[in-house]
């Protein structure tokens, strides 16, 4: 798979694979670096948010695979990572997780509630 250019169209692979992904979990988190070892603070926040509420959710490093970490921005339409993804839907980053998190909503969301 060659290098994505922000602005090429999204390959069919690449986003077949990304929806892949988000399926393969109800709750799913493309992340930097891995939920025992965050690479970044957003991501860390995500993560503890998840693990706050008791969820159990799949993840992806994003800086193992660049393709990946353009792709999913153009994917989601949203610019940053962490993304989250809950029942195949985009919820949000860090900010919007963390609302849903002190509002009792996460919980809810994920279906530990």
């Amino acid at each position: 798979m060659g290098t994505f250019v922000a602005g090429d169209p999204m390959d069919k692979a690449l986003k077949q694979r990304i929806v892949d992904m988000i399926s393969s979990k109800k709750v799913f988190l493309f992340m930097k670096g891995t939920p025992d070892a965050p690479q970044c603070g957003f991501s860390m926040r995500v993560v503890n948010c998840l693990r706050a509420v008791g969820c159990d959710f799949g993840s992806f490093d994003v800086l193992d695979d660049e393709d990946v970490r353009q792709g999913i921005k153009e994917f989601a339409n949203w610019p940053t990572i962490p993304q989250l993804y809950v029942d195949g839907t985009f919820v949000g980053g860090c900010d919007i997780t963390e609302e849903l998190m002190q509002s009792g909503e996460l919980a809810k969301l994920v279906g530990r509630m």
